[in-house]
Order: C-alpha cells, then sequence, then structure tokens
C-alpha cells in the first residue's frame, strides 16, 4: 500500500487553538487499513507517532519529533435493532457535530444534548465527551480498534471502556495503545429518552414556547446556548472546556457551603460536581489577559487564543497560574481536560 508521507508540516490549521507548531513527518489517512503501515513505518524508523483527530482537545507546547496521523476516514452506518433501536455506525473521522445532525435528521435520539461539541468521533469515547447530563458512555454500544502493539483489529464493547467523567480506558492504561477505528452508538427511532432538566435547556425551550420539543428543537435549543456563551474556534482558538469540573468529597464541600452559599453544585457518584468556572470566577480570573492569553468573557472555563498569536506554552503557563490561583482560595485542585503535548 502506497502512503504519502509529507515532512515538516505545520499542525496550526490541524489544532483548534491555532497553534504555530511542526510535525516533522505527517500523513493523512483517508482509509483505516492505511494507519497499521504508518505505524509500523514509525516503529522501524524509531520514530514517535501522534494519532490526530479534529484537534480540538489538544495543546501543543512545542514542534513534534516524529510522525503525526491525521485521521480522515469517512462513512456512517445503520442497523435496525428492533423497533424502537437503531445501532448507527461512524468512522472515527466524522466530523462530530455532522454525525449529531444526520442521527437528528434520521430521527434517531439520544445524542441531540450533544449537539455544536467540536472535534471528530474517533476521540470522542477518549474523552467520554459530555454536555447537558449526557455523554457518549450512555448511548455507546462498541468501538472497533487498531491494537498498536499487535496491528490487529479489536472490539471494546461499553463495559471494556471503563468510561468515567471525560475519562476512559483509552485515556489512561491504555493510552496510546489503540487507535479508535470505528465507533457504534445504540440510539432509539421512536420512544426517546430526551434529558431535558440539566443546565439551560428547559428554560430556553419555555422563552421559545416549546411544549414537547422534538430532537431537532432540544439539539436547536443547545446549539443556541452554546453560542450565546463559548467562542467559535474558527474566530478564536480555544479547545473548549479548558478543565474538568472538580468532584468535591461532601464534607469539604459544606465547608466551601458555609463559607460561599451560593456555590452551585449538582450531586455525582462520588461526591459534589461543582463547575469549574465558578471557581475560575469567584478566584478573578474571568476574561482575565495575560499577554496573549486570557479566558473567554462569557465562560471562563473556556481559555482562548486571544490575540491568535499565543504559543502552547502561553496557554499552559496561563493555566497553570488559574490552578494555583483556585487551589491557593478554595483548596481545590483544578484538572486540565485537554491534552498537553
Amino acid at each position: 500500500m502506497s502512503i504519502t508521507i509529507l515532512e515538516k508540516v505545520s499542525l496550526k490549521d490541524y489544532n483548534t487553538f491555532g497553534i504555530e507548531v511542526f510535525a516533522d513527518f505527517f500523513v493523512e489517512i483517508n482509509n483505516e487499513e492505511e494507519i497499521a503501515p504508518t505505524i509500523e513505518y514509525a516503529k522501524r524508523k524509531n520514530l514517535p507517532y501522534l494519532v490526530l483527530g479534529g484537534g480540538s482537545n489538544v495543546l501543543f507546547t512545542k514542534n513534534f519529533s516524529g510522525i503525526v496521523l491525521l485521521i480522515k476516514t469517512l462513512g456512517i452506518y445503520e442497523e435496525y435493532v428492533d423497533e424502537n433501536r437503531v445501532l448507527v455506525k461512524a468512522k472515527a473521522g466524522e466530523r462530530w457535530h455532522s454525525f449529531v445532525e444526520y442521527c437528528i435528521e434520521k430521527n434517531y435520539g439520544g445524542i441531540e444534548n450533544l449537539s455544536l461539541i467540536p472535534g471528530n468521533v474517533g476521540p470522542a469515547p477518549v474523552q467520554n465527551i459530555g454536555a447537558y447530563g449526557v455523554e457518549v458512555k450512555d448511548v455507546l454500544e462498541s468501538c472497533k480498534v487498531l491494537n498498536t502493539d499487535t496491528l490487529d483489529f479489536e472490539v471494546f464493547d461499553n463495559e471494556s471502556c471503563r468510561f468515567g467523567y471525560r475519562d476512559s480506558i483509552f485515556k489512561n492504561e491504555k493510552r496510546g495503545k489503540y487507535v479508535i477505528l470505528e465507533v457504534s452508538f445504540l440510539l432509539t427511532r421512536k420512544a426517546h429518552n430526551t434529558r431535558l432538566s440539566y443546565g439551560a435547556i428547559g428554560r430556553e425551550l419555555s422563552s421559545h414556547h416549546i411544549a414537547n420539543p422534538t430532537l431537532k428543537d432540544i439539539a436547536n435549543t443547545v446549539i443556541r446556548i452554546r453560542e450565546k456563551k463559548l467562542p467559535d474556534p474558527k474566530e478564536i482558538g480555544n479547545a473548549g472546556s479548558f478543565f474538568k469540573n472538580p468532584i468535591i468529597a461532601r464534607q469539604d464541600f459544606l465547608s466551601l457551603e458555609r463559607e460561599y452559599p451560593d456555590i452551585p453544585s449538582y450531586f455525582g457518584t462520588l461526591g459534589m460536581k461543582v463547575p469549574a468556572a465558578w471557581f475560575i470566577e469567584k478566584a478573578g480570573w474571568r476574561g482575565k489577559q495575560i499577554g496573549n492569553v486570557a479566558t473567554y468573557p462569557l465562560q471562563a472555563l473556556v481559555i482562548i487564543n486571544k490575540t491568535g498569536n499565543a504559543t502552547g506554552s502561553e496557554i499552559y503557563d496561563f493555566s497553570e497560574n488559574i490552578i494555583k490561583s483556585v487551589r491557593e482560595k478554595f483548596g481545590v485542585n483544578l484538572e486540565r481536560e485537554v491534552n498537553v503535548l
């Protein structure tokens, strides 16, 4: 199989922060059969390799001294399971929001709350992406993967993925050991289990006098909410939510609540989940700018490449200052959601 390997390629257009870094070698993958030979080549040449999807959850702090595999595989396939369920399979290179739109047009329910999340289908299980009360783990049936050691195809079912909050087996103990090729989602065809109580969805629907929303109504509502408070990466470089919402032990939360009665929270399985944006705002970081980097004025959880000229190191240092500030003020450790390279 002939594979075109480019040298000294800028990755500025392949990461949503718009960071100007270079890869020593670069391969565009349009067919999943091209991945194994490329990884084999990297191993023969003793080169590190990086599998890159939509670049929406990565922060490059330096050039990549190896080979970048840009996954652009496309394809969506459907298989009816029964009268109310459908299995929808999508290749890793499909844009996530385009995939959500496809499912909504087909009236397949389950991922409408995940509208307008940047990135591709392939990385979605790695992060267990989520929004407005829904996570990928709620609808994922299985992942087809390539084992980078054996170069064999394998399948991970939902349980094998070991999902957690913005977490999975692919992000931890099996990090770099598998390339996700295709993801299968089990969605509904008729009796949709819509989730409208989380965040501002219910209020937004009411304000538009929508009492019995369709999947498209819900998706459009989520899009409106996100567009109001989140910057478009095409206009301002960012990676969406930079930090995870911390989960705090109940006893520690009660101590915080006594001092800060307005602290918002949600019940979680491991404790109280508090919006990271609340801590960041209270620590004085909302809208703050240092050099080329700032927090987005409408959503403190988002760090932006304010001038378009920020380096990855500047953004990392900015985030480190936020982490230290929140720790000193509240005794809470914020964890980055983005992958730092």
